[in-house]
């Protein structure tokens, strides 16, 4: 099978975190994995969830939204405070993961807020949101570290994620939309720093799949997350 834009099957597409791209959010990053780009801010408020005040420890939530003109057709904005069950979904997903690497008792009661909002749709866009919200969210963590608002740094590990899937039986990680859109099956893999698997989501579209597909898939999403943590690290600044 040849990719429409002639990647390997191996191959991301081009990789960017744009640091600062917003004027008044600590963390702030335009990601960006080939046409899909997601905008990803990092800020905190006062005070925890009710199940955690008093516990004197901190926590973070996220929240993923699509822009109307993110898709080749309009999409309806969330309205009333109803949000549609895919939304719900991924900012639960970005939520895990990220919390995933944190060690909320090195903050006091305040809550990290991810906000991940996508200004334009090709495939993988949570994917993408997990990759920049990592980088967001460290440089949040560095101003309040500034302001010695932390008693730690509480940041554990790197995250990244990458979607794989089958298209036309062959395996291919980093899928557009296109290539999405017609995967016999379909895998999103979030990783740490450290190799380890925070979530690994996915199903057969179609006919089911065996061990040695999963296994090449594994392998292939492995490969993906480093590198986009050298992307992250190089974007950062950082060995």
């Amino acid at each position: 099978m040849t990719r429409t834009d002639g990647r390997a099957h191996d191959q991301m597409r081009p990789i960017q975190f744009e640091r600062g791209f917003t004027k008044h959010a600590p963390g702030s990053v335009l990601a960006s994995f080939g046409d899909t780009r997601v905008l990803c801010t990092a800020t905190f408020t006062d005070g925890v969830p009710s199940f955690l005040q008093g516990k004197g420890r901190g926590w973070m939530t996220a929240e993923y939204s699509m822009l109307p003109s993110s898709t080749n057709t309009r999409k309806s904005r969330d309205k009333g405070g109803r949000v549609d069950g895919r939304s719900v979904e991924i900012q639960r997903l970005i939520g895990r993961s990220m919390r995933a690497v944190m060690d909320f008792k090195q903050m006091s009661e305040r809550t990290i807020w991810l906000d991940c909002d996508v200004l334009q749709a090709d495939g993988g866009t949570r994917t993408t949101a997990i990759s920049g919200a990592y980088v967001a969210l460290h440089d949040l963590l560095m101003e309040m570290d500034r302001k010695r608002i932390l008693r730690g740094w509480p940041l554990v590990s790197q995250v990244a994620a990458v979607s794989v899937g089958r298209v036309k039986g062959e395996e291919v990680c980093d899928l557009d939309y296109s290539e999405d859109s017609n995967a016999e099956v379909d895998f999103n893999l979030v990783m740490t720093g450290d190799g380890e698997f925070i979530e690994v989501q996915g199903s057969a579209e179609g006919a089911p799949f065996s061990r040695k597909t999963l296994d090449i898939m594994l392998g292939m999403g492995e490969s993906a997350c480093q590198q986009i943590f050298k992307a992250q690290k190089a974007a950062l600044g950082v060995e």
